[in-house]
């Protein structure tokens, strides 16, 4: 079991808020496409659980919602929510700020888990990344859009700096739970300051 001061109290429940975001946004890209209520479920779930799936598995930790039955219910939950409700409710930025939220606590409990698991401090932070962004790649590849890895946009970048962030300060012995908010609040600001003002990563320039 990992100890139990890498992993702050609230820590599950930064994971199913990032867990609920990122299914939310899956059921979005079903939604959109006029796919069924099987669909939507699908795409719920394994935007939702694929990045903590992935971290689990190569940390060696059980897979978190095949113990824990309340993530598949939050997927669920969530697809249910969107079939049922006009498009227009999720129309706009809105669901952008949310998935900022829910990257950056993504980002923090992914890194958490795998310290408190004994995983060294670098793919701790690989991991904290993992958990945040995998689940949103599936989707795309899923719904034939470009990744989140093939846009300039600060997205990756801001898990990246709240998984780092949270690394960082834990190994300077900062409390654990004041490493996370610090280190969510920053992935959160840097992910808000580029859906606020259009910032991006300059692109590569090699090339004639």
């Amino acid at each position: 079991m990992p100890p139990v001061d890498l992993l702050p109290a609230f820590a599950p429940w930064l994971d199913l808020a990032g867990l609920a975001v990122f299914a939310a946004s899956g059921a979005l890209a079903a939604a959109r496409r006029a796919q069924t209520m099987v669909t939507l479920i699908f795409f719920a779930l394994v935007t939702g659980v694929g990045g903590g799936t992935t971290r689990d598995l190569l940390i060696g930790a059980p897979v978190f919602w095949i113990i824990d039955s309340r993530a598949a219910a939050v997927c669920f939950a969530i697809a249910l929510v969107i079939w049922v409700t006009p498009e227009r409710w999720w129309n706009g930025k809105a669901l952008d700020w949310f998935d900022a939220v829910g990257l950056a606590a993504y980002a923090v409990y992914g890194a958490a888990k795998a310290l408190g698991y004994g995983v060294p401090p670098v793919p701790a932070f690989v991991m904290g990344v993992v958990s945040a962004c995998v689940g949103g790649i599936i989707r795309d590849v899923l719904a034939g859009e470009p990744s989140i890895l093939m846009r300039p946009e600060l997205y990756v970048t801001a898990a990246a700096l709240a998984s780092a962030l949270y690394v960082g300060l834990t190994l300077l012995a900062l409390p654990s739970a004041i490493a996370a908010i610090i280190a969510a609040t920053a992935g959160f600001a840097l992910r808000a300051a580029a859906i606020r003002w259009k910032i991006h990563l300059p692109a590569y320039r090699g090339r004639r």
